[in-house]
């Protein structure tokens, strides 16, 4: 376990947000071809590590949401997690690459694909084509000891735009802010209450009738619940902090948007979160995250939103509604980085690896996830594979309250070992 972690420090020095992560590929080629391993590096970025004949392909994605002080991430544990500084840590994925550090280290007869840009819409993975030898794939980027996971949900990002014009205000301006709420994943974290910056602002605004808006900066990532949303706004009534929401006087007169109370209204009859439950799997079947908004200064209203299902179908009808809703406000709408749906599939493999996660854990479950796994997209690519994902308990990702388990990485560890010598 002290090797793994010290492996993982290390990666956390290695700037490697989305997009940005050339220093962190440039070494863990490196790292593989001074331990004997055939290295391939694509297009994209993805990365193929190779020794001897393996079965087994290990998979994970190698860049990180950058929350906070990221890619700045000093690191500490407390009560046996291991936290970063008011920065998300990178725990998703890091920690799987640094497995597959240490089973190189061992110099074991393994593949491990590693994809770039994984976070932004899985960009890497659809762009794999790698001539890969194994026939089972064991993708390390679940976030619950003690789970199977067989299936995860398709999404799609769902962009609208517009042009409006300004004008001048009447009333006093105001900034009004909701800052440094806990944020989380828009997908594991949807149906867990919590609560989403843009939202609490918009409920705000609307309370209070506000109507003229001149700039909106809301949300951090498409992928991420809203942790900051701040307007600048103007009113005839005073307004006052309340709550999660903090309101300071301005002494400047922007203009504001003409359309600017549509836009408020928008994010008020914006249905945020779960839509639809999966009570088989104990998951939400159908949600949707409003991620960012913006404005700028030629009048552009920018809105990014992030949408799941565990189907086709209601992928399909999510975005159609979605789609609709955004037009109802005069927006221009477009379909981003769609990824398909990983159908549950229980077979000899997944059993393999649910009897040994029974007998390090003392209990396992076949699940499936409400987040995009890579398994769907490479599944697609690569038929004559079998599939199952894993991972360490991993608590909210995508956010500075991001916290891995350590014990749990170690024995998820001992799992991929029983797993490698059970397939020879």
């Amino acid at each position: 376990m002290s090797t793994i972690l010290t492996h993982f420090k290390t990666l956390t020095q290695l700037p490697h947000c989305s997009q940005d992560a050339t220093k962190l590929l440039a070494f863990l080629v490196d790292f593989a071809k001074d331990r004997g391993y055939r290295t391939l590096v694509d297009d994209a970025g993805n990365i193929l590590l190779s020794k001897g004949t393996p079965t087994l392909c290990l998979q994970a994605h190698y860049d990180m949401v950058c929350m906070g002080k990221a890619p700045q991430i000093e690191t500490y544990e407390e009560e046996g997690w291991l936290y970063a500084k008011n920065a998300s840590l990178g725990a998703d994925n890091g920690m799987a690459i640094a497995m597959m550090m240490q089973l190189m280290d061992e110099g074991r007869e393994i593949e491990c694909l590693l994809t770039s840009d994984e976070e932004i819409g899985l960009i890497g993975a659809n762009a794999v084509a790698f001539d890969l030898q194994s026939r089972f794939m064991l993708n390390l980027d679940s976030e619950e000891e003690g789970e199977v996971y067989i299936g995860c949900a398709g999404g799609v990002d769902i962009v609208a735009s517009k042009q409006d014009s300004y004008r001048k205000a009447e009333g006093v301006c105001y900034e009004v802010a909701v800052k440094g709420l806990m944020g989380g994943h828009s997908g594991v974290d949807i149906d867990k209450g919590i609560e989403s910056a843009i939202k609490v602002l918009g409920e705000y605004l609307v309370t209070h009738h506000i109507t003229q808006l001149a700039s909106l900066y809301a949300g951090e990532r498409r992928n991420a619940i809203a942790s900051n949303a701040v307007a600048i706004v103007y009113s005839q009534e005073v307004l006052t902090s309340q709550g999660e929401v903090t309101v300071r006087r301005l002494l400047e007169r922007p203009l504001i948007l003409s359309e600017g109370h549509r836009v408020i209204e928008m994010i008020a009859n914006f249905k945020q979160g779960v839509h639809a439950y999966n009570h088989t799997m104990e998951i939400p079947e159908v949600s949707i995250n409003l991620a960012i908004i913006t404005t700028d200064e030629q009048g552009g209203i920018s809105v990014e939103s992030s949408a799941r299902a565990m189907s086709a179908e209601g992928l399909a009808h999510l975005s159609d509604e979605t789609v609709a809703f955004f037009e109802s406000y005069g927006l221009e709408v477009s379909l981003e980085d769609k990824y398909p749906a990983w159908r549950p599939d229980i077979s000899a493999f997944t059993h393999l690896v649910s009897e040994e996660m029974q007998e390090v854990f003392g209990s396992s479950r076949l699940k499936a996830i409400h987040a995009g796994l890579e398994c769907g997209v490479i599944a697609q690519k690569y038929p004559q594979i079998t599939f199952a994902s894993i991972g360490p308990t991993i608590r909210y990702p995508h956010s500075t309250r991001e916290a891995v388990k350590l014990d749990s990485v170690e024995r998820t560890f001992s799992v991929v070992e029983r797993i490698i010598k059970r397939l020879g």
